[in-house]
């Protein structure tokens, strides 16, 4: 009799211990997905505030159509990939391609930043200033959210492997999320603004 109150009580603690592995990678995996929806309320503010630049800085770059339309197209396709991120958060496919959208948008925005260092009236121009501030804003906030991400991903990995997490981990769904990341020393680079 003492013998099967022993082995209900060893299952009764396997049982907890279980679910408490399975409560904890909740957690992380909750926190990582909420920390992907900081990062997507600030691109979201920096994608709305590109048709503005671009609009104040179309009628002085009247002769850089295609710089202009291209600015736009990689705004629409980081747009579109952060979406798909947002519905994803921490899948390495999202990841990768919100990296590659961001990466062309930072270097046609680069593109934009040195034509307009051209047109000194363009650098005077008071909206100008304000839209140019506001995106210096927005990138400084990209990358704090950025940062709080992926120390939540890395949180949840390393919970995810720990002993005996990792025993559970594959079997209750819980794969292995992606940082974000910036790759190479030109997407590192920030956008210089110089008004």
């Amino acid at each position: 009799m003492i013998f099967l109150w022993v082995f209900l009580a060893i299952i009764v603690l396997i049982v907890l211990a279980v679910i408490g592995i399975y409560n904890a990678l909740v957690t992380l995996r909750n926190r990582f997905k909420n920390a992907f929806a900081q990062i997507d309320v600030q691109l979201k503010r920096r994608y709305d505030l590109i048709p503005n630049l671009v609009e104040t800085a179309k009628g002085y770059l009247q002769h850089e159509r295609g710089t202009l339309e291209a600015v736009i197209q990689a705004r629409n396709q980081a747009a579109s990939a952060a979406g798909k991120a947002a519905a994803m958060p921490g899948d390495p496919q999202a990841m990768g391609d919100l990296k590659a959208a961001e990466a062309g948008l930072s270097g046609v925005l680069g593109k934009l930043f040195a034509l307009s260092e051209a047109y000194p009236d363009l650098k005077a121009n008071q909206t100008m200033l304000s839209l140019m501030e506001e995106l210096t804003s927005t990138e400084n906030k990209i990358s704090f959210s950025r940062q709080a991400y992926n120390d939540s991903v890395m949180e949840y990995n390393i919970s995810r492997e720990k002993f005996p997490n990792v025993l559970f981990a594959a079997s209750f769904g819980f794969q292995a999320a992606a940082l974000l990341e910036l790759e190479s020393a030109e997407e590192r680079a920030k956008p210089q603004v110089k008004f």
